[in-house]
């Protein structure tokens, strides 16, 4: 082992956490090469989850380890959003229970290697520039100035602006950033009718009775999707929380013409989209 390799070693033990992995540019940028990436492994002081992405020994590989590492060390502007946030945020009660996928959010491309890593589930990339027109999480979510060491900001500036939110995660409380449930709905129904269900999305918004309108009404002024906003208003209207007298609908861009949805489905006169026949009963 070369002379400076004993204080590699303790500044690695030092800047990662246990449980947390990093990818071999993280390792390069600090003057590690794969000649001693290998030697680390070798010496049981590193471990290899796939290739390029390393980490300390010790404990279960999560998800959460994964993201929360994305999201802090790696400096990857990507969130949990969608579903799994819908789920994080306690209505796991109305996802499907056998869901095996981690939604993130970024304008970024998401690592490739995160597929290859040995967990029992996939991670599903989606592009929040698409959805959001002057989407926050451009800015970086390492923006956030997290210090895992004492687990507390470096910074506090409100970059979240109503659509992130910082959950305490595992035996140290890292930090795992995603989504508000105001934000976490609108993501969730751009993946209608592909991606998610109608039954789905209908019984979580039933059950969305505290909502912030004033982050929703942000958010949806900012969104690009049509169709997204459509349905949003559709299930808002069909069970008039309070929250939803507080949203100012004239201010939304709807566009033009209808939108099929569902083939066969009935066509929402007020929103103009087909919609499930079940969801339109007693109307």
């Amino acid at each position: 082992m070369s002379k400076e390799s004993p204080g590699k070693l303790n500044y690695l033990q030092r800047e990662l956490p246990e449980g947390l992995v990093v990818d071999a540019a993280w390792l390069k940028e600090r003057g590690y090469s794969p000649q001693l990436c290998r030697k680390y492994v070798m010496n049981g002081w590193l471990e290899r989850e796939a290739h390029g992405v390393y980490r300390k020994p010790g404990g279960k590989l999560l998800w959460e380890h994964v993201v929360i590492s994305l999201q802090t060390l790696l400096m990857k502007p990507l969130l949990v959003g969608g579903g799994t946030a819908l789920s994080l945020h306690g209505f796991s009660h109305y996802l499907r229970r056998e869901e095996k996928e981690v939604h993130l959010y970024g304008p970024e491309e998401a690592p490739n290697w995160l597929n290859k890593l040995p967990l029992q589930i996939s991670f599903v990339y989606h592009n929040s520039a698409a959805l959001f027109r002057n989407d926050p999480i451009t800015f970086g979510l390492t923006s956030l100035g997290w210090n895992l060491k004492d687990a507390r900001h470096a910074s506090a500036d409100n970059l979240h602006g109503g659509s992130f939110r910082v959950m305490p995660w595992g035996q140290w409380e890292w930090p795992l950033t995603l989504s508000t449930p105001e934000r976490a709905i609108l993501e969730m129904l751009d993946g209608l009718p592909a991606h998610e269900s109608f039954d789905q999305a209908d019984k979580i918004i039933e059950g969305l009775t505290t909502l912030s309108p004033r982050k929703l009404q942000k958010l949806l002024i900012d969104c690009k999707s049509i169709k997204v906003k459509r349905l949003f208003f559709f299930f808002a209207d069909r069970y008039n929380h309070a929250w939803r007298k507080h949203l100012d609908k004239d201010v939304i861009n709807f566009g033009t013409g209808k939108r099929m949805l569902v083939p066969g489905g009935r066509l929402d006169p007020t929103y103009l989209i087909t919609v499930p026949e079940e969801l339109c009963a007693g109307q």
